[in-house]
């Protein structure tokens, strides 16, 4: 597991994107290994909780810092900044959605298909948090915002088959609806990712 990356007091711009990524990356592989191991290990949903606060409480520190002219040396302005922040923070905010719903519906047993899409999830994570660090540090994303938009592909294609899977195998109608909505929640989770992408697209375009 991926360790907290803790700012530091009165932390710039840069360092909090840098962890609010960190953050990312660590809810992901929380709910995938949550995913992986439904429903031996509920703990884990008790720590992607506290990674979702976690994330909000970097996004309010990260939109404040803006507020206060910590990022006048980033390629971004203040709303940019607070649409990044939102974006990022969606990112989690769905991946706890995903991880509290197993609990929510009473989830007896995990699917294949819902480990593949935390798979691609994990992966998605970590773009992004290579892409938010590339843009706090000055560097070029190009390559991290590419994979991201080529795992948000494969994440729609593992949705589709696994909302299809749940048909074809004649499951249970409840198991079929729940299962459903935690489908959807994932793919919200892979879609958050590629919203930021394209956010930090954006400035990088305004930019250059």
């Amino acid at each position: 597991m991926v360790p907290r990356l803790v700012p530091a007091v009165q932390s710039t711009v840069p360092q909090l994107l840098d962890a609010f990524g960190s953050e990312v990356e660590r809810c992901a592989r929380l709910t995938r290994e949550l995913l992986a191991s439904f429903p031996e290990r509920p703990e884990l949903a008790r720590d992607i909780k506290d990674s979702e606060h976690e994330g909000d409480r970097i996004a309010r520190e990260l939109i404040h810092g803006l507020g206060r002219g910590a990022g006048a040396d980033l390629p971004f302005d203040a709303r940019e900044g607070l649409r990044l922040a939102t974006a990022v923070d969606d990112i989690i905010d769905h991946l706890e959605q995903a991880a509290d719903m197993l609990g929510l519906y009473a989830v007896e047993a995990t699917m294949e298909q819902a480990i593949a899409l935390g798979d691609v999830l994990v992966g998605a994570a970590v773009e992004v948090a290579g892409a938010l660090r590339k843009l706090g540090g000055g560097g070029d994303p190009a390559a991290h915002l590419a994979e991201v938009h080529r795992l948000e592909n494969e994440a729609d294609r593992l949705s589709r088959a696994a909302v299809a899977s749940l048909f074809i195998e004649r499951i249970d109608p409840m198991v079929v609806i729940r299962w459903k909505d935690i489908f959807d929640t994932l793919e919200d989770a892979a879609d958050a990712c590629e919203h930021v992408a394209h956010l930090i697209e954006g400035i990088e375009l305004r930019r250059g």
